[in-house]
């Protein structure tokens, strides 16, 4: 819902006010962060990593984080102390798929203490790192490096962040490859509700009631590009005999190898399986011993280019609700219009959440 024109235009005055304010305080963050020397080479690190034995991604004193680890790591490839600045800040407990971070490099001889070589290639980089990181729980990699100019920040150069969140839904206890994975909702969850939910926070509001106490933000007004549920394959994923024969069947009234691999059969091939849980017994409809209940696995998608301190769990909380039944859209509607986060629903489990990606126009 996005009203009338009229309504809309006061938001779009807003919006430039918004961007204008955190684009002069980016700049000057930046510009702070900016290396003067030129024999320093800033590398941009892509990170993936498991949350749940890291107290957050941000250093903090007695504590291990994402940070932390990654600056070990990179002191004991390169001989010397370094500073990694995170593009986005994860909770304790939240997982990333690809985190973004910069590292001012200046490489020195180890046999000649003073003497400045030429800087690692990205691959080295990648390579040395991991291999230091491995011996450290093996819980975070380097995925990707790549060399940027030194006035090239991750945080303030970032056009766009997506994060995931995971909702299994069923009244079987929670398998043990999800624990700490993913949110746990015992309900069923009403696929349709939320969905029509999603449509009326998505677009440009102040999100004053999805913005958590502590938020340092100057502003509670953000655009949130996309905000999307749908209903996923169990992970991790095997086909059941049933889409294992239907996938025969397919392969032999084809004649041809442009069958698509089992793992991207249409949603209802493994919603509606024969394996599924019988919602109104509990029981499964396959007399198998040994075998799981699956749970109905959910993904709620959140895009922009930048997001209040906890505001995605805090809207994840709100849809849950509304899959749930306690909520409906109109009270989406209300929460939203209320601007405090006392209106909210309790916020989702930080074990659910998974940074996605972050986007740049790479130079």
């Amino acid at each position: 819902m996005t009203g009338s024109p009229t309504e809309s235009r006061p938001s779009k005055i807003l919006k430039t006010q918004g961007h204008t304010d955190q684009d002069k305080e980016d700049k000057q963050l930046q510009d702070l962060s900016m290396s003067k020397n030129p024999r320093i080479q800033r590398y941009l690190v892509a990170i993936e990593y498991i949350g749940t034995r890291f107290s957050g991604s941000q250093q903090q004193p007695n504590c291990r984080t994402v940070v932390g680890v990654l600056e070990e790591a990179f002191h004991k490839f390169i001989g010397q102390p370094v500073s990694i600045f995170c593009s986005s800040r994860t909770d304790a407990g939240v997982h990333a798929l690809s985190n973004v971070c910069h590292v001012d490099v200046e490489r020195i001889s180890k046999r000649k203490p003073g003497e400045v070589l030429p800087p690692h290639e990205p691959s080295v980089v990648r390579r040395a790192v991991n291999h230091f990181l491995q011996k450290n729980e093996g819980d975070i990699s380097v995925i990707d490096v790549r060399c940027v100019p030194n006035d090239f920040h991750a945080r303030f150069k970032a056009q766009e962040r997506t994060y995931f969140y995971r909702l299994v839904s069923g009244s079987e206890p929670l398998s043990t490859f999800e624990k700490e994975r993913a949110w746990h909702v015992p309900e069923k969850l009403d696929l349709n509700a939320m969905q029509e939910a999603c449509k009326v926070l998505v677009g440009h509001h102040d999100f004053s009631s999805f913005r958590a106490a502590g938020c340092q933000a100057n502003s509670p007004i953000r655009t949130l590009d996309e905000l999307h549920v749908c209903e996923v394959p169990a992970t991790p994923y095997f086909p059941s005999i049933t889409e294992r024969e239907q996938n025969n069947l397919s392969l032999k009234d084809s004649h041809t190898c442009s069958v698509k691999p089992e793992v991207e059969l249409p949603i209802n091939s493994f919603s509606n399986s024969n394996d599924m849980v019988d919602t109104n017994n509990g029981k499964s409809n396959l007399e198998e011993f040994g075998i799981r209940r699956r749970h109905r696995s959910y993904v709620v998608t959140a895009r922009a280019r930048s997001f209040l301190y906890h505001q995605v769990r805090l809207l994840v909380g709100v849809l849950k609700c509304v899959g749930t039944g306690e909520l409906t859209t109109s009270d989406v509607e209300r929460i939203l219009n209320a601007k405090t986060v006392t209106a909210a629903s309790p916020m989702a489990a930080a074990c659910g959440l998974y940074l996605g990606r972050v986007k740049y126009d790479l130079p």
